[in-house]
């Protein structure tokens, strides 16, 4: 029986939560296979009580250096102390020196991107620059310290060969129709009087917290642009974020996207809504028109899959990644275009004909995703170092 040891104590926010929420109930089950996850007690608490699953509850320091600091102490031993045969280290950073095999999952374009450097610098903002910076000396070690390592796309892992010079190989992550349209209750009332109030307008929306490197500054200049080429027909663009420095507590400062709001006049046509929990966001988006990403970096996008699931024509960024996901079922833009950004929504709102296929394309793309694919994969890839991988621990 294969014993997988999950690291997820870097599962906080975004993308790695997103990870361990679909592929924890592709693992229990699984006769041939037991698993020990490390994860916080918040995390922990949503998952259950799976049968073949094991759950060990930490705080660590908070930060990724305490974490990583952590990690090296005292992990070892307890994947010593577990039996385990194959380390899964789910968070972009490798242990040095693992007492088992290790695989990698790398899933972060920031460091190898020369456009979120540009921007930190542009905005002075050289806290996040040297936190990026250090934390990108240690992702590319870490490449070369997993015995193999995994990216979501390929367009990611080629970039990564590139950057490292390390063994990466590319598995897709997931899309679990069945649990994103499992929940039928209606969204709250607050959010549905939103939706309401501009049930005449084209609506455009973004599924994204805020950061600097989904680029909503290029969004936002574009709504003033798509309204006049629409002849003054009215636009909105729903986030679920909200654009305020009391709602954003992390580094990004949202300082410049709200100011930027108020000079174009768009304040009635940005709506706000904050999080969505993932059981509502079928609603959301299914109120909408046309799902758009302006992303400057991106290594995979669970939201674009979602938003072909629900049927809805997809305007992105023309970034490698972007078009290995969505193929014909999207249109693309340069990334820091608004104008042309602005064409892009219009050609596909004024053409039912084009709609209609990158709504067809869309939703065959999406059933090509699959947690239980992924899960498959990654077992079969730790079956695999196990067979073939002895004399742990590796010399430095």
């Amino acid at each position: 029986m294969m014993h997988l040891f999950l690291n997820c104590l870097a599962a906080s926010a975004g993308s790695g939560l997103t990870y361990v929420r679909n592929v924890v109930p592709q693992l229990s089950g699984r006769l041939e296979l037991r698993a020990t996850l490390v994860l916080s007690p918040q995390l922990r608490k949503e998952l259950g009580n799976p049968p073949n699953i094991s759950f060990v509850e930490i705080e660590v320091p908070a930060g990724a250096a305490g974490r990583f600091c952590w990690e090296h102490s005292q992990l070892p031993s307890m994947i010593r102390k577990s039996g385990a045969d194959v380390l899964i280290s789910a968070g972009n950073f490798a242990l040095w020196r693992s007492p088992v095999p290790q695989i990698l999952l790398s899933g972060n374009s920031l460091y190898t991107s020369p456009d979120f450097f540009r921007d930190l610098r542009a905005r002075g903002a050289y806290g996040i620059w040297l936190d990026t910076l250090i934390r990108s000396f240690f992702a590319r070690h870490s490449v070369r310290w997993a015995d193999c390592t995994v990216a979501p796309s390929k367009a990611f892992a080629d970039t990564l060969r590139v950057w490292t010079g390390g063994k990466v190989v590319s598995i897709y992550h997931g899309f679990d129709p069945e649990i994103f349209f499992r929940d039928h209750s209606p969204l709250p009332s607050a959010i549905q009087n939103k939706i309401d109030s501009g049930k005449d307008a084209l609506r455009l929306i973004f599924v994204s917290h805020y950061n600097y490197y989904r680029n909503f500054e290029t969004l936002l200049r574009a709504i003033p642009y798509i309204q006049e080429r629409l002849g003054g027909r009215d636009v909105q663009l729903l986030l679920t974020c909200k654009l305020s420095s009391e709602e954003n507590s992390g580094a990004y400062r949202v300082d410049a996207a709200a100011s930027l709001v108020q000079h174009l006049g768009i304040s009635n046509q940005v709506v706000e809504f904050g999080a969505v929990p993932y059981h509502l966001l079928r609603h959301l988006i299914r109120a909408c028109d046309i799902y758009v990403t302006p992303a400057y970096a991106e290594t995979f996008a669970h939201p674009l899959v979602e938003a072909m699931a629900c049927g809805l024509p997809v305007v992105a960024s023309d970034l490698p990644v972007h078009r290995e996901i969505c193929g014909n079922a999207a249109v693309y833009f340069p990334r820091f275009s608004p104008q042309l950004l602005a064409d892009r929504v219009v050609q596909v709102e004024q053409s039912s004909a084009l709609k209609k296929q990158l709504v067809e394309y869309g939703s065959k793309r999406s059933r090509e995703f699959s947690w239980r694919d992924h899960v498959d994969q990654i077992i079969s890839l730790a079956q695999s170092l196990k067979r073939s991988t002895t004399g742990y621990p590796r010399a430095a």
